[in-house]
């Protein structure tokens, strides 16, 4: 179970180093209540429904697998349509974080050329290392966890110290603007959410019954924890959350501490960025390989090594997000959760619709009555809905809208279901005729 809840929990956050812009848009206050409001409608509901859904059917593929069975083989290939193509936008993400902080070591190590070579790098690395499989990974994370989250131990620490030594005035309230506490929201909910990407490699979690529940529920307050309890060690020391940005707890621990914390926390961050690319990888190439074995893509992506892991898969997926790695998807966070979010209803959806139709189905863990089912995807769907709003003037190149393009990438999912029904069809019938 350890080893699940640390990989979870880069799967979902990778520690506190994203949450910056949330407390320079929102002032302390705020903050702190996002980060511990955001949960209960955002994460627990997401949860519980994971927690049932891999206990009752702890399958490789995960969400694609409940999403088909639910509701039939077009929507379990819109699932993982969506999630790859939401993949694409979130994975080009890490490396260029990892880089960022390794910047800060010495800018001369990532400039020009340096910074895709540290890119290309770490996604050749993760992919290696998710090759020795699922455990290993696994237990890596473990020690990553503890690497990354020890200097912001330091902090809590120190920062709280000094607050009560200093007789720090705590400045909770903060000017903001609708825009800064928009985005601290979309920002706060992208920190909150892959909660089911834990699901894919439930055949590689030893008794997964028992395990997946206690591990969703465990990561999420652990989550939540990391978030919060460096934004008040900040606040108790005194530190102004004014323009507060990404990259500024390596000034605000060099406040607090000297050089020495300062250097700890970018170590961390790189490690942030490293530990959140080596745990989706992990998870998004089992959907690749759950897909090929529906027919859904070319059987040989379904191709697995001596450690059960699909070798096909990891390359086919870490070619395409090294190719990704030059495009400027770090700052489209509200396409990410937009595609991310349609997937996760579809996963709400098929909680109810197996309630419904397969009554009999062994729950190990179950999220309440059918009323109470229901119920847990009206959180999310809200939240969902406020992402669309909010980023509705968002533009990516050229001007061009940011939710228009969401739309476009998950219209491709019925074409290419299409195309590929139309190839299967033919190979039936070619079969049959001999």
């Amino acid at each position: 179970m350890i080893p699940l809840i640390a990989a979870t929990y880069f799967m979902v956050s990778g520690g506190p180093y994203a949450i910056e812009d949330i407390l320079g848009g929102a002032g302390y206050g705020t903050a702190i209540v996002i980060l511990l409001v955001l949960p209960f409608i955002w994460s627990l509901p997401t949860t519980l429904m994971i927690g049932e859904l891999a206990s009752a059917i702890p399958a490789d593929g995960g969400f694609y697998i409940w999403v088909r069975r639910a509701l039939g083989p077009f929507w379990g290939y819109q699932e993982g349509w969506l999630s790859l193509s939401a993949s694409v936008f979130d994975m080009a993400i890490y490396p260029a974080f990892c880089v960022t902080y390794l910047g800060k070591f010495n800018p001369a190590l990532t400039a020009g050329w340096h910074g895709l070579a540290w890119s290309l790098a770490v996604v050749v690395i993760c992919c290696l290392w998710n090759l020795r499989g699922a455990p290993s990974v696994g237990d890596g994370s473990v020690w990553l966890f503890l690497l990354l989250l020890s200097p912001f131990a330091v902090f809590i620490v120190v920062g709280v110290w000094q607050g009560f030594a200093q007789h720090s005035v705590v400045q909770w309230k903060h000017v903001s603007s609708e825009s800064a506490l928009s985005t601290a929201v979309l920002v706060a909910m992208w920190n909150y959410m892959g909660w089911d990407n834990a699901s894919t490699v439930a055949k590689e979690v030893e008794n997964p019954q028992r395990t997946y529940p206690r591990a969703m529920i465990g990561s999420a307050l652990l989550v939540a924890i990391t978030y919060i309890l460096p934004l008040l060690a900040m606040a108790f020391a005194g530190l102004p959350s004014d323009n507060f940005s990404t990259g500024a707890w390596v000034d605000a621990a060099r406040s607090v501490a000297g050089p020495w914390l300062g250097f700890a926390i970018v170590a961390g961050g790189v490690i942030s960025g490293f530990g959140m690319f080596n745990a989706l990888v992990m998870s998004y190439t089992r959907l690749p390989m759950a897909m090929a074995e529906d027919r859904m893509l070319p059987r040989s992506i379904a191709r697995i090594n001596s450690r059960g892991v699909p070798w096909v898969s990891v390359l086919f997926c870490g070619l395409a997000w090294a190719l990704a790695l030059k495009l400027p998807f770090e700052r489209l966070i509200s396409i990410d959760l937009i595609l991310y979010g349609a997937s996760l209803l579809l996963e709400f959806v098929a909680l109810i619709v197996l309630r419904v139709r397969e009554p009999n189905l062994h729950r190990p863990f179950k999220a309440g009555n059918l009323a109470f089912a229901c119920a847990l995807g009206v959180g999310p769907a809200a939240l969902i809905g406020y992402a669309l709003y909010a980023s509705r003037n968002e533009q990516v190149v050229d001007g061009f809208p940011a939710i228009l393009l969401a739309v476009l990438v998950a219209l491709v999912g019925p074409l290419l279901y299409w195309l590929t029904t139309i190839g299967k069809n033919r190979r039936l019938a070619a079969t049959a005729a001999d």
